[in-house]
């Protein structure tokens, strides 16, 4: 499922989740201009969660949390990176509308924490750096989940056609952290623990958006929204 759009109007300018997506297109076009040295780069400042032990019992604790910050910001392809910065584009706006610049920030990074952590536990030993924003993304749409569950999201279905409804959000989001949530599990029962997306991430993320919402803005759930047409 792809969101197209939803049917909130913000009341300002969503300037943070506009400099958040520009800033992760630039480091973009930086990762695409460093060739061969790419693979050194994101061995470093990617999450490799075996190395995050690594580091602690070497005594180097900024080894072990840098990467857990700079990895929101890589991305590994052009595909990987439209689609997360696509996503962040309608659902984050209106969750910086409701907390303000600074508290989104802190929602954001502390989502792409709780999401690097998921994974640790999920798969300590793991050897494949982790980058992305799509746990702290996850995280934004877990905190949309607890604002406007019942907004109306355009969806886009790829099946053997295109295939465009209007759906709640409770829907699609829940949907989508069910599928998350199940090949997270499937990953793990089926000995498959190298796959190439990190689904408990997604999962870790997006419930940790979900309660820093309720810590951030106690009372602001649900909020009321004007429509757009």
């Amino acid at each position: 499922m792809i969101p197209l759009r939803d049917n909130i109007a913000s009341r300002g300018v969503a300037t943070l989740n506009y400099v958040i997506i520009i800033f992760n297109i630039l480091i973009f076009l930086l990762e695409m201009s460093l060739g061969k040295e790419l693979d050194d780069v994101i061995r470093v400042f990617g999450f490799v969660p075996r190395n995050f032990f690594l580091h602690l019992d070497r005594g180097n604790p900024a080894g072990a949390v840098i990467p857990i910050f700079s990895s929101l910001f890589l991305h590994g392809g052009w595909l990987h990176l439209i689609g997360n910065m696509w996503t962040l584009f309608i659902f984050g706006d209106n969750v910086e509308d409701t907390l303000g610049h600074g508290k989104y920030l802190l929602l954001y990074l502390a989502c792409g924490a709780a999401a690097c952590f998921a994974q640790l536990l999920a798969n300590p030993t793991s050897n494949m750096p982790m980058v992305g924003a799509s746990g702290a993304i996850a995280g934004v749409m877990g905190a949309y989940f607890a604002l406007f569950p019942t907004a109306r999201i355009l969806t886009l279905i790829p099946v053997f056609f295109f295939v465009i409804i209007e759906v709640p959000a409770y829907v699609f989001l829940g949907i989508w952290f069910v599928l998350q949530f199940f090949f997270g599990t499937f990953s793990i029962l089926g000995a498959r623990a190298e796959v190439g997306v990190a689904f408990w991430a997604h999962v870790g993320g997006f419930l940790a958006g979900y309660l820093f919402l309720h810590i951030l803005a106690p009372g602001r759930s649900r909020s009321p929204f004007q429509t757009r047409t």
